[in-house]
């Protein structure tokens, strides 16, 4: 094996946790090769936020980390090393201005993922990371002095001191996320949990969202019901699709959803449509709205409400009569309209698949890496960053910031 085909550092996946690790392993100065399966870097990166790439959240280290739950404590070192200011600071010295929008979530001015892509590869381009595409590997072994070779399945092959896995997990496997680092993980000993869905839309039994597929509904409250039981809500926005619920005060429920069909519960999701009214002023609203259109329509009414699309299927649900005239609802009628607008119930009936989940709950178990290197306390020399590892949070920037602040510790230690 040539000097060409050895390099101090191998990052494995080209998202933004291995852009990052390579990037900062070549400032450095090491000599570093990035391999990526697909034909371009940042795939996944460039679909992620609607294209437009929310790289961060505002909020302060204590937010961010219980937005992670249980596995937020792992990254509260690399957080303290690179945290948002650090990464707003990063991309707009590399030319990318940014905003901050409603919930601190922040994105490129330009609403371009493609702009924070871009500086990535300049990053890389400045230290001089060498890039290998349209290359996947199939294992990484280790020999009796340490190095590290990565095995391509074209058959070549590369060493270096240290390699870093930055694969990603089971979301979106088109964009290059097959669960081949957990697979490399566990050829080397390490414990993987189950990869799930996490932040990943509903299918509903009721065919009521197919009907209503594309409406978006903003500030609503989205409750999990479990055995009838409410669990846990969320305010925000959601949208109907073809096969059932999504948006993202759905997704950041669903990986409780999930536990709980595994537990073989009864999952309800009931949404409030109209939170800040309250269920006695929605009554005496409903009580004018009938009076000084008395001879109006159910449906016409309602359309004063609620998105028109969504109005028949409402009435539907709530077992009224569309043409029914004001001045003849009744009481227990009026009832079953606030209850609806209050407490619009869809059981569920599965998430859907992992491929389909924007991450991947689960991964190569935190309690085997060091979390102020990002090396695996199994392996010397073996490091892990972003999506691979163990750790998942709600929406709201808060994946990206983790996936950037582990590959940047990653690169200083490689």
């Amino acid at each position: 094996m040539g000097n060409k085909d050895r390099f101090d550092a191998i990052v494995i996946g080209g998202g933004p946790a291995g852009m990052m690790a390579a990037g900062k392993a070549a400032e450095r100065g090491k000599r570093v090769l990035l391999i990526e399966k697909n034909d371009m870097l940042g795939r996944k990166l460039l679909i992620s936020g609607k294209g437009r790439c929310n790289i961060t959240n505002t909020g302060d280290i204590e937010e961010h980390i219980g937005n992670f739950g249980k596995s937020g404590r792992f990254l509260r070192n690399a957080f303290s090393r690179i945290f948002n200011k650090e990464l707003i600071d990063f991309f707009e010295k590399r030319g990318v201005p940014l905003k901050v929008e409603r919930g601190k979530r922040v994105f490129p001015a330009s609403d371009r993922s493609k702009d924070i892509l871009d500086a990535l590869k300049r990053y890389l381009r400045c230290g001089g990371a060498e890039i290998l595409f349209s290359s996947e590997v199939k294992d990484v072994t280790i020999d009796k002095d340490g190095l590290k070779k990565a095995i391509l399945t074209k058959g070549r092959e590369y060493t270096a001191q240290s390699a870093a896995i930055c694969a990603g997990g089971l979301s979106y496997p088109q964009t290059g996320s097959t669960g081949s680092g957990f697979d490399i993980a566990r050829r080397f000993g390490h414990s993987v949990i189950t990869p799930k869905p996490a932040l990943v839309p509903l299918d509903t039994e009721s065919d009521l969202p197919k009907d209503w597929q594309g409406i978006s509904l903003d500030n609503v409250k989205a409750a999990v019901m479990a055995d009838g039981k409410k669990i846990a809500e969320r305010f925000g926005d959601m949208i109907f699709t073809h096969f059932g619920l999504s948006g993202p005060i759905i997704l950041d429920l669903s990986a409780l959803v999930c536990d709980l069909l595994e537990a073989k519960k009864d999952v309800d999701i009931s949404l409030n449509l109209k939170p800040a009214l309250g269920l006695a002023k929605l009554h005496n609203r409903l009580i004018r709205e009938f009076s000084k259109g008395s001879n109006r329509t159910l449906r016409s009414i309602l359309r004063e409400i609620l998105p028109s699309k969504m109005v028949d299927g409402f009435i539907d649900y709530c077992a009224l009569e569309k043409d029914k005239k004001a001045h003849r609802i009744t009481i227990d009628e009026r009832r079953r309209i606030a209850e609806g607008l209050t407490g619009l119930r869809f059981r569920i009936k599965k998430t859907r698949p992992i491929e389909e989940a924007i991450v991947t709950r689960g991964g190569v178990d935190t309690k085997e890496i060091n979390p102020k290197t990002m090396e695996s306390r199994l392996i010397k020399g073996l490091f892990f960053a972003g999506e691979v590892i163990d750790v998942d949070a709600k929406t709201g920037g808060y994946n990206m910031q983790a996936a950037f602040s582990t590959g940047y510790i990653c690169g200083e230690n490689l």
